[in-house]
């Protein structure tokens, strides 16, 4: 067995493999993506990678993934295999003053794109001695993630750089994967398939098998209902022209977009007040419920079709409210409480468990639903030899919480250690966690997603042979999905094939600096509108905690920005008209910028509501409201709106306003309020207690400690502010 021998690489780790050297030769000096099946060591080809960039252009390098597991996952592997000291892995909870110093100081750095994006922004990294970018599971390289952004900025910035994209599958249509080898600048692809003749001394046997199952009988009578419904629905959605007819056979990515192209044409003619787009809209909507109904009951079974009916009786949606009304969907519901029938997944299941547990060490089954994975441990849980759980996401949903970061760990840790011999897991556990390879991957229905297929189907067969088996419904959208995966990773592997030879380098060419670089805008640090990574690109960003307010452009200019969703959303909890009456109290030019095209046909409020809203806004809190269509529209506005305001003065920017015309009363709460840690409340009782400003100015340690709210630190801080001297 031969290793990999060189200095930065530690003795005896590193087996040396054809095909990981030949990856490495080909994209050290090239953009490039890898495709690689789960289990090669895509992750060994980024450190021997790291070693040659390190040497040749010294510089840092920086590694990116998803998520904080996989993050600290990599971090574990390049400290197990390399001789480089300097290397460190933070998240968002390590703190921005000590990310700036640890930048400074350090040779690889792994990190969340998050992170990496956001010291972008504030200009706390500096992206010009960074040899490489490591962009793991890179297929999520499209529209706003935060790979794209950086992948631009290092680009621009960066004085040799390299950027490399893993994955295990970056999807199988042709847009899609343009759009990420555009996104990444890639020159190069490197692809393997379990076929290719490099890889195959070192790819172990995966048996997969296809089950079916019958659909019930009694089933089927539901279904019955649930289609006669649905069939209604696209019946008048053909009648008033937004189908072209109204088969049954409509997908459901078909029916998504539609209600978009809905939404879009109902904004562009709003005034019209057609009554077509209203019933359009809800016939879609329930369209898309009913279709998740039927779903349900041909893969899952009746238990969880009955809770996804019961949780849309607590919907507020008038969608919802008349399905729930329907005669037809009562007698469907009706039908399906009398039915004691079990989806016969779960015997088949239960079956092929007892024969494998003798064999297997450790299992893994997939399921969608969180509902199923809690049925299927509990069914497992009943049988002999046993130790099944159920592993889910971080967030809670009606009536079931998620698990922990800390959970997680802890499950995989026991599962790693036999204390439990079968994870039940939904979708967490495809990408982003490190979870070890085990004997048996289930699959309890078919996933549409090739990306997801393989990264399941990867949980298997990397150190010995493994084993596959999916389950699925005969003559069930289950048995559709079961087509489509298959076709779409072979069609993946044509299409990279394809595009590996048409491949031309895109060349960046730095911008000189413009006016627009010696523009400041101060945004909120809280926001997270692709705005702020706009705006980044043209005029100097600078993230602060505003105590109104999104973005300030001067000391007379602030600005609310709501996307229409948001706004719709606080319109009907009333927190806007508090937001705005802050705004309008705080600045003498105060903005709402709404953004987005569907306005008028979101949340189910009328047309006529929203218009008063936003009259109201204008006439009786005098703030400006501006519309735009989409993030860069609302970029381009407060560009130029800070653009006019700070080449007519060139004055620094207060984070707060300076209206003109204030009472003394409010003047003089206005300035306590801008020492350290006072609220407006806070503010108010220390004016109560001391009488005048100055005697807060005034006053010693121990008598700001007496007013209720004050501790000690804060009164340190209070008299700081006050006392040190401005340089």
């Amino acid at each position: 067995m031969e290793f990999i021998d060189h200095s930065l690489v530690k003795k005896d780790t590193v087996m040396a493999r054809v095909y990981q050297e030949t990856i490495v030769d080909s994209c050290r000096e090239k953009n490039s993506l890898i495709v690689l099946p789960t289990g090669l060591g895509k992750t060994i080809i980024a450190a021997l990678l790291t070693v040659y960039r390190l040497q040749k252009h010294d510089g840092k390098v920086i590694f990116l993934a998803p998520t904080k597991p996989l993050v600290m996952q990599h971090f574990q592997t390049f400290s197990d295999v390399l001789n480089i000291d300097k290397m460190e892995f933070f998240t968002g909870t390590v703190a921005p003053s000590t990310r700036k110093e640890l930048y400074k100081n350090k040779k690889v750095i792994f990190a969340t794109p998050q992170v990496i994006e956001n010291d972008i922004i504030s200009r706390r990294l500096d992206l010009e001695n960074v040899s490489m970018i490591i962009f793991d599971e890179a297929h999520r390289s499209i529209g706003d993630y935060a790979y794209v952004f950086i992948a631009k900025k290092y680009m621009e910035k960066g004085k040799n750089p390299l950027i490399i994209g893993l994955t295990a599958s970056p999807g199988s249509q042709k847009d899609k994967i343009k759009e990420v080898l555009e996104n990444l600048f890639i020159e190069n692809i490197e692809v393997r398939t379990d076929s290719s003749p490099d890889i195959k001394k070192y790819i172990q046997d995966i048996d997969i098998e296809w089950i079916e199952v019958d659909f019930p009988e009694e089933y089927k009578k539901i279904r019955k209902y649930l289609e006669k419904y649905l069939e209604n629905k696209l019946k008048i959605l053909h009648n008033i022209g937004f189908l072209r007819s109204a088969s049954l056979g409509i997908s459901k990515k078909d029916l998504l977009e539609l209600g978009t192209r809905i939404r879009k044409d109902m904004n562009k003619n709003y005034g019209k007040m057609d009554k077509r787009y209203f019933i359009g809209i809800m016939a879609q909507s329930s369209a898309i419920k009913i279709q998740h109904g039927m779903e349900l009951l041909e893969t899952q079974g009746i238990i969880p079709f009955l809770d996804y009916f019961e949780r849309l009786k607590h919907q507020k949606a008038k969608s919802a409210k008349e399905i729930i009304n329907s005669e037809l969907i009562k007698k469907a519901l009706n039908l399906a409480k009398t039915i004691e029938t079990r989806h016969p997944k779960y015997e088949k299941l239960r079956e092929i468990i007892e024969k494998e547990i003798k064999r297997c060490k450790n299992i893994i089954v997939f399921s969608q639903y969180r509902d199923s994975a809690q049925k299927i441990v509990d069914i497992l849980n009943d049988m002999e030899g046993v130790r099944a759980i159920r592993f889910v996401g971080q967030s809670s949903k009606l009536g079931d919480k998620g698990l922990t970061q800390k959970n997680q760990k802890d499950i995989l840790e026991k599962f790693r250690n036999q204390e439990y011999n079968i994870l039940v897991a939904t979708s967490i556990a495809e990408e982003g966690l490190d979870i070890p390879s085990v004997d048996l991957v289930l699959f309890f229905e078919p996933v549409p997603s090739e990306i997801r297929t393989i990264q399941r189907r990867g949980r298997t067969g990397r150190r010995k042979a493994g084993k596959v088996i999916v389950l699925f419904t005969g003559k069930t959208r289950d048995e559709a999905y079961f087509w489509v995966s298959r076709a779409k990773e072979k069609k993946m592997h044509k299409i990279l094939l394809q595009m590996k030879n048409q491949l031309k380098k895109k060349e960046y060419i730095e911008k000189q600096t413009k006016i627009e670089d010696f523009v400041k805008i101060i945004v909120d640090y809280r926001e997270r509108s692709p705005v702020v990574k706009y705006l980044s690109s043209h005029c100097l960003v600078e993230q602060k905690n505003l105590p109104v307010g999104d973005y300030v452009l001067s000391e007379r200019v602030c600005v609310e920005r709501k996307s229409s969703e948001d706004f719709l959303r606080s319109l009907m909890d009333r927190k806007i008209f508090q937001q705005i009456k802050n705004i309008s109290e705080s600045y003498e030019i105060p903005i709402l910028i709404i953004e987005g095209e569907d306005l008028y046909s979101q949340h189910e409020i009328s047309a006529n509501s929203i218009l008063n809203a936003i009259i109201s806004i204008i006439l009786d809190f005098n703030v400006h409201v501006i519309f735009t269509k989409d993030p860069y529209e609302t970029m381009l506005i407060l560009l130029d709106i800070a653009k006019r305001e700070q080449q007519k003065e060139k004055k620094d920017i207060p984070i707060r306003g300076n209206k003109k015309i204030m009472e003394i009363k409010e003047n003089q709460r206005y300035i306590i309020e801008g020492l350290p840690h006072v609220s407006a409340t806070l503010a108010e009782r220390l004016l109560k207690h001391f009488k005048s400003v100055k005697n807060i100015f005034t006053a010693s340690k121990e008598d700001l400690m007496k007013v209720k709210g004050i501790g000690e630190k804060t009164a340190d801080e209070i008299i700081k502010v006050i006392e040190e001297g401005y340089e």
